[in-house]
C-alpha cells in the first residue's frame, strides 16, 4: 500500500511506529460465502430443510455482515501511525525498531586552525577599514602567528600550506595599501559645492513662472514672520521657492537637517556682531552646511570662502590646516566679512548678498557703469551682472524663506543634535589614525570633528594645537600622549641638507613633489636651503603592516620541507634578518631577486613600494633583508 505522509522523525532515523496494513482485498458489494470442498450425501427432504434453515439464519445475520464488510473496507483505507495493534490473529505485533546512535562528527583540527587564522585576518580587514592601524598590525601577526606556532607549523600540511601563501599574499596588498596612504600626508577628499550643483540644476530645469497660489502663501506666511532681511515678492524668488519645495525638495531638507547642528552656533555669532540672523541660512545654498565642500573656482567650506578672502578675515591656511573648513572660525570669518559687506553698500543686503558672490569690486564697477545701485535693476541687465550672481540673491532669499518654516512649505526633519567635544592640547604632532585607537572610534569620526586639518596629521610646527576628539575622551588621550613615546605619535621623516643640496634636488632624491617638500616645510618653492638643516620629507614610512610576510618553515622540518614541496626554508622572524642594498643586474627579475634573497615577491615589493609594475631596470636599487646566517 502506498505511504501517505512522511514524518520528519521517521525521515531522522527515528523509530517508526507500526503501520496497520490490510492484507485481504476490499470487499465490494454483497458478501460471499467461501466455497465448501465437503462432499455431502444426497439426504432427501432433510436436505431441503437443512438448506431452507440455512437461507433462514443468512438472512437474519446480513445486516451484521454488511456492517462488519462495511468497517473492514473503512480501515483498510486509514492509517494511524500512533497504534500498532494486530490486523490478524496469526500476524506477529511489530516492535519499534531500536535508535541507531549517529557517531558525532570528527572535528578536523586542520580545518579548525586555519579558521583561527582567518578570523584574525578578518578582524584586521575591520580594524584597518576604521583606520585603526596599530590594531589591523596585531591581528594580521595573529593571523601568522597562529600558523607558524601550531603543531604542524605553516609548511608542512598541504591545506596550511596554501593557506598561509594566501594570507601572506592577502596581508601584503594590505601593506602597500597602506604605504600608498602614507604617513597621513596625502590630502584628505572633498566634496563639491551645493552652489555649483544648484547653478546646473536651475541652468537645466530653468526657474518656470511660479504658480499664483504660492504667491499667496508666500505673502500669508510673511505676514507672520518678522525677516531682518527684506524679502521681495518678485518671480525670481518665487520660481525658486517653487524649485526649493518642488523638484529640488531632497536636496534642501537634506541640508537643512545637517545644518541644524551648526546653526545655534552660527546665529549666537550673529547675535553678538549684530547681523541679521536670517544671515544664517546663506550656507543652505552656498555649501548644504558641508565643511569640506569645495567648489569648482576652488571656494570652500560652509561659507566658502575663497584663498585670498580667508586670509583677509583672519583664517589660517598651510599645507596642514585650512580654517575655511572649521565651522566655528569661518563663521566668525563670516560674520566679519559680512559687516564689511554691508557697510561697503550703506546697508544694502541684497548688494551685500551680490557681493559675497561676485566680489566687491566687479558689484562695485557694474554699478557705475550701468549708474544703477538696485539689485533687481542691475540683475535685469544680463550683461551687466554674471549670470551666477544674478540667480545667487534670488536663491539665498528663497532659502531663508523656507528655513525659516519649513513645515508650510511641505519640509518635515528631524534635527541633527550639535558637535558635542572634548578639547585636548597637543605638546607634539599626532597622527589622527592614533587618536582614533585611543578613542576607540573610527578615523572618519576624528576627521569630522576636525575638518580644518587637511591631512591625517596635526601641524607638525604647533606645540600648543588644540584637538577636538568624542566627548568623553580627553582624558585618556592626554593619558596616552603622556605614556608614548614620541617617535610613535607622528609617522614623520627628516632629511639633513648637505652641501650642494637645493629643493629640487633633494625632492627628486626623496621621490616627492617639490611643492610639497616646500610647502610641508613653510618655504617658498625657490627658496635656498643650508647644510644642517632639518627638513620634513611627506614621505610614506616603510613600517610594515604585519611583521611577518615571509613563508617560513619550522626549523624542527625545514629540511624535509625544502625536499618535499621545493618550497625554500625561510626564518620564522625578521629577526633573523638584516638589511641590505641590492642593485639590480641585468636579466633579473622580481621572482629571481627573491629566490636570490630566499623570500617572495610580495615582500620585495613591500620593502620597495615604488617599484613600478612588476618590471626591473638594470642598476636600480633595491631594499631587501637577506638571512643573517
Amino acid at each position: 500500500m502506498a505511504q501517505w505522509y512522511l514524518d520528519s522523525a521517521i525521515g531522522a532515523g527515528a523509530p517508526q511506529p507500526s503501520r496497520v496494513m490490510n492484507t485481504e482485498p476490499p470487499l465490494w458489494g454483497r458478501l460471499t460465502t467461501r466455497n465448501d470442498t465437503r462432499v455431502i450425501p444426497n439426504r432427501g427432504a432433510p436436505r431441503m430443510v437443512r438448506s431452507r434453515w440455512q437461507r433462514r439464519i443468512f438472512i437474519a445475520l446480513l445486516p451484521f455482515v454488511a456492517a462488519c464488510g462495511s468497517s473492514v473496507r473503512t480501515q483498510s483505507l486509514s492509517v494511524r501511525p500512533t497504534t500498532a495493534g494486530p490486523v490478524h490473529a496469526t500476524t506477529a505485533q511489530q516492535l519499534p525498531s531500536p535508535a541507531i546512535a549517529q557517531p558525532a562528527p570528527v572535528e578536523d583540527p586542520v580545518l579548525t586552525l586555519i579558521a583561527t587564522s582567518d578570523g584574525h585576518f578578518k578582524a584586521g580587514q575591520k580594524e584597518l577599514e576604521q583606520g585603526h592601524f596599530e590594531a589591523a598590525k596585531q591581528e594580521f601577526n595573529r593571523a601568522v602567528d597562529v600558523l607558524l606556532e601550531s603543531p604542524y607549523g605553516a609548511r608542512t600540511e598541504p591545506r596550511i600550506r596554501e593557506h598561509f601563501d594566501r594570507l601572506v599574499d592577502r596581508i601584503s596588498t594590505y601593506e602597500v595599501k597602506a604605504l600608498a596612504t602614507g604617513d597621513g600626508f596625502a590630502e584628505k577628499k572633498y566634496e563639491p559645492a551645493s552652489i555649483d550643483e544648484l547653478l546646473a540644476l536651475s541652468t537645466m530645469f530653468g526657474t518656470p513662472p511660479a504658480p499664483a497660489e504660492l504667491k499667496n502663501t508666500v505673502a500669508t506666511d510673511l505676514l507672520g514672520a518678522k525677516h531682518d532681511i527684506p524679502i521681495p515678492l518678485n518671480q525670481r524668488v518665487l520660481s525658486y521657492i517653487d524649485l526649493f519645495q518642488g523638484r529640488l525638495h531632497d536636496f534642501i531638507e537634506e541640508g537643512m537637517k545637517r545644518g541644524s547642528k551648526y546653526l545655534p552656533m552660527i546665529q549666537n555669532v550673529f547675535r553678538a556682531e549684530g547681523l541679521p540672523l536670517d544671515l544664517a541660512y546663506v550656507p543652505l545654498v552656498e555649501s548644504a552646511f558641508k565643511p569640506n565642500a569645495l567648489s569648482r573656482v576652488k571656494a570652500k567650506g560652509v561659507w566658502q570662502f575663497m584663498a585670498g578672502t580667508a586670509a583677509e578675515n583672519g583664517l589660517r591656511r598651510d599645507w596642514y590646516i585650512d580654517e575655511r573648513s572649521d565651522p566655528e572660525k569661518a563663521t566668525v570669518a563670516a560674520a566679519k566679512y559680512l559687516r564689511t559687506l554691508s557697510k561697503l553698500f550703506k546697508g544694502d543686503w541684497h548688494l551685500a548678498l551680490a557681493s559675497y558672490n561676485g566680489g566687491p569690486g566687479r558689484l562695485q564697477r557694474a554699478m557705475n557703469k550701468q549708474r544703477i545701485d538696485d539689485f533687481w535693476k542691475l540683475a535685469d541687465k544680463p550683461k551687466a551682472l554674471p549670470r551666477e550672481t544674478r540667480e545667487y540673491v534670488p536663491m539665498i532669499l528663497a532659502a531663508i524663506v523656507i528655513a525659516r518654516n519649513p513645515a508650510q512649505y511641505g519640509f518635515d526633519f528631524e534635527a541633527d543634535a550639535p558637535h558635542n567635544y572634548d578639547k585636548v592640547t597637543l605638546p607634539r604632532p599626532v597622527d589622527l589614525r592614533r587618536v582614533a585607537e585611543w578613542t576607540d572610534r573610527n578615523i572618519d569620526e576624528i576627521q569630522a570633528l576636525n575638518p580644518e586639518l587637511r591631512r591625517w596629521t596635526t601641524p607638525v610646527k604647533d606645540t600648543e594645537y588644540e584637538l577636538k576628539v568624542p566627548p568623553g575622551t580627553g582624558d585618556v588621550v592626554l593619558a596616552k600622549l603622556a605614556d608614548a613615546p614620541a617617535v610613535d605619535l607622528g609617522s614623520l621623516k627628516f632629511y639633513t641638507v648637505k652641501r650642494g643640496d637645493t629643493l629640487p634636488l633633494i625632492a627628486r632624491k626623496m621621490h616627492v613633489s617639490k611643492a610639497d617638500l616646500a610647502e610641508a616645510n613653510d618655504l617658498r618653492v625657490s627658496a635656498r636651503v643650508s647644510a644642517g638643516q632639518k627638513l620634513i620629507v611627506p614621505h610614506e614610512p616603510t613600517v610594515l603592516m604585519a611583521a611577518r610576510t615571509d613563508r617560513p618553515a619550522p626549523a624542527t622540518e625545514a629540511r624535509a620541507t625544502v625536499s618535499g614541496s621545493g618550497q625554500l626554508a625561510q626564518a620564522a622572524a625578521n629577526s633573523n634578518r638584516v638589511k641590505s642594498i641590492y642593485e639590480v643586474k641585468r636579466g633579473d627579475t622580481l621572482a629571481s631577486v627573491a629566490l636570490r634573497f630566499k623570500t617572495s615577491v610580495a615582500s620585495i615589493k613591500t620593502w620597495n613600494p615604488r617599484i613600478p609594475g612588476n618590471r626591473l631596470t638594470a642598476g636600480q636599487r633595491l631594499t631587501v633583508y637577506r638571512l643573517a646566517n
